[in-house]
């Protein structure tokens, strides 16, 4: 089963009364772990790699282990950046292959919450990227104790943060914390019956791993949908370390055997509880999958010596390639001489819904009118959606989108 559309499944879960697991990926171990349960399990996951603990593993170089993983995966399966810090993160996660993105101004006063979460939005549904927010503060931060005072959610905020922003689904704070409880959470479950019959989109509960099973399900018919989960996790792996070291293990190896199996359990347990476990095939059938789309364009320079076609190929990649939704810009001309056209560019977009954005997007115009097409006379482009890689499934429908295309020249 491929990557899929990650508010097509968090929307499923929420209408069909069960709940997604988000649970962080700090390490392949971690990876392999989560993937294998919910295979196990037959339930749709999310891979949640949060912002706030990028010093623990480094974004760029994990991010193509975790597609691979998701895109592989016999269940459904989203990626999703958590906790990021700004646009600029959002941009860059969706370059690197997430599918979801969530900005977190939760510590910022309402109004520049709005704003900066409005902007993400825009920039994401034009990626078709789904978008998480959050209103109100969940203190701490996964695998500490908490620290800062809880800010609750209030009900009129939530209306006013949701119909200003669009987001697609939002976090709540109604007593969860991130990191380590002294004691069991203290919910409050009429504020979150009353915003869940106000708003009628998915929510969201950051620090799931402070909950009792019954209190997960309670929150479950009261609305949340996705169930963000990390602490218990990681207090497991450390538990087996050390528990491995007491026993006399040595070498890294054998300090870690036990951890991947660990992990695997307590998410398996987790996606029985949370109602999603059995899903797979239900969910698959309903959601779209995530497929990249090549966009390529060949063409002919004729007038331009070999320095100067370089110098635009460079440039147009630095251009393109900052254009939200562009995941890769590749440059070449061909080996074999004989070929009618001589150059090609290959832009890889993150989704087809980037095919309309790229075409308008300011960058994108600027470049083929004022560079572009002074240089190229003749040229051909058209968008291609890439097949799932194990099956061979057909691609999605797609008309042709002359993007990089001359006037007189329709593909």
């Amino acid at each position: 089963m491929p990557l899929v559309n990650m508010k097509h499944l968090i929307t499923h879960a929420y209408r069909n009364g069960y709940a997604v697991g988000a649970f962080d990926v700090v390490s392949l171990a971690f990876l392999q772990a989560i993937v294998a349960a919910a295979e196990t399990a037959r339930a749709p996951v999310i891979l949640s790699l949060a912002e706030t603990r990028f010093e623990e593993f480094d974004f760029e170089l994990l991010m193509p282990a975790v597609e691979a993983a998701a895109r592989r995966a016999s269940v459904p399966v989203a990626i999703q950046l958590d906790h990021g810090a700004n646009l600029e993160s959002a941009v860059h996660a969706i370059r690197l292959g997430c599918n979801g993105v969530m900005l977190d101004a939760s510590h910022d006063s309402f109004f520049d919450n709005v704003e900066r979460t409005r902007a993400v939005v825009e920039m994401a549904r034009a990626c078709g990227v789904a978008v998480e927010g959050e209103l109100g503060y969940v203190p701490g931060v996964a695998g500490e104790s908490p620290a800062g005072a809880l800010s609750y959610t209030t009900l009129a905020e939530a209306k006013g943060y949701v119909e200003r922003t669009g987001v697609d689904f939002l976090a709540v704070s109604i007593g969860t914390v991130h990191g380590h409880l002294k004691d069991k959470p203290r919910l409050d479950w009429g504020r979150l019956k009353e915003i869940n019959t106000a708003l009628g989109i998915p929510l969201v509960i950051h620090g799931g791993s402070g909950l009792s099973d019954e209190q997960s399900r309670k929150l479950i018919t009261l609305g949340i949908a996705k169930i963000n989960y990390a602490t218990a996790l990681a207090d497991i792996a450390g538990e087996r370390i050390r528990a491995a070291a007491k026993a006399g293990a040595k070498s890294h190896a054998a300090l870690l055997a036990e951890v991947r199996g660990a992990v695997s359990a307590e998410v398996e347990r987790c996606l029985r509880v949370w109602g999603s476990a059995g899903r797979a095939a239900e969910v698959q059938a309903q959601c779209q999958p995530w497929l990249n789309v090549e966009h390529v364009v060949v063409y002919n320079a004729p007038t331009l010596d070999e320095g100067r076609l370089r110098a635009l190929m460079a440039e147009g990649q630095r251009q393109l390639a900052t254009i939200p939704g562009v995941r890769e810009v590749v440059v070449g001309s061909v080996a074999d001489k004989s070929a009618r056209y001589r150059h090609c560019w290959l832009i890889r977009f993150a989704s087809a819904a980037v095919i309309d954005s790229f075409k308008r997007h300011p960058v994108q115009a600027s470049f083929i009118d004022r560079q572009f097409n002074a240089a190229v006379a003749d040229r051909l482009g058209a968008d291609y959606c890439i097949a799932d890689q194990r099956t061979g499934a057909a691609t999605l429908p797609l008309s042709s989108a002359p993007i990089l295309t001359s006037r007189d020249v329709s593909v």
